[in-house]
């Protein structure tokens, strides 16, 4: 019997012994699961606060853009107004219109083709209100747009230059002399009077004479364009060109 007791007794005894060891590591385990837990709200909160700083950062990054692209070198600054000669120049529109949207083109732009349709469609909306105004700028990464220049002043000096601007335009693929002279005929010019100036001297100076106005006026890149002389840049949808317009006929 007391045998039987003193195993009892032990065996108890272990028990308490094992009941508080795993007391214990409950409470260890509480205690590090409250640490852990602490230190993930710490953490938590320190990713709220660096979002909320990134977020501000951007906010103030995008505010600052518009800064940043006027004074941004090697490009005009849209905040301001240009004198852009115009003297010349093929124009749509009459002299006394109250906008004059001046574009520098290259016949070999894909964003140049592009904006056509806009041009026209400002043409349609607002008549005799705005004067469309084209100055060359053959870019050098485009082998095949000074003879397409050559051409289209060419046709100018018979007064077809935006017939021949459009075909131009519309076959933008198959760039060459061969091309323009079909165009020529096709348009009802003295072919070999067109033949004649696209070799003329004059001519290809006056193309230069655009090219470096553009250089002056920090023009790098096509389609260009200058609303009674403040700078937009690229192919933009018709609505850019509508609220520059607006503004500038006071309704906007």
């Amino acid at each position: 019997m007391a045998q039987t007791s003193a195993r009892r007794g032990a065996s108890g005894a272990a028990l308490i012994v094992a009941a508080l060891i795993l007391a214990a590591a409950v409470v260890a385990g509480a205690v590090l699961i409250r640490a852990s837990l602490q230190t993930h709200a710490e953490e938590l909160s320190s990713l709220r606060a660096a979002i909320g700083e990134l977020q501000e950062a951007m906010e103030a990054d995008a505010a600052a853009a518009p800064t940043r692209q006027a004074q941004r070198p090697g490009r005009p600054d849209p905040n301001k107004r240009y004198s852009v000669n115009t003297d010349g120049s093929p124009t749509l529109g009459p002299a006394e219109a109250e906008v004059t949207v001046v574009e520098f083109s290259d016949f070999q732009c894909p964003f140049c083709a592009r904006v056509g349709p806009t041009i026209k469609k400002i043409e349609q909306e607002y008549g005799d209100r705005v004067r469309i105004v084209f100055k060359h700028l053959p870019l050098s990464i485009h082998p095949k747009a000074p003879d397409a220049h050559a051409a289209s002043e060419a046709a100018h000096r018979q007064g077809k230059f935006w017939e021949m601007h459009d075909k131009i335009f519309a076959n933008q693929r198959e760039m060459s002399r061969q091309k323009y002279a079909e165009y020529a005929r096709e348009l009802g010019l003295d072919v070999e009077k067109f033949e004649k100036d696209l070799a003329d001297a004059e001519l290809k100076k006056r193309i230069t004479a655009d090219t470096r106005e553009a250089a002056k006026l920090n023009v790098r890149g096509t389609p260009a364009f200058f609303i009674n002389g403040r700078y937009l840049s690229g192919a933009q949808p018709f609505e850019a060109f509508k609220q520059r317009i607006d503004a500038e006929l006071g309704g906007g």
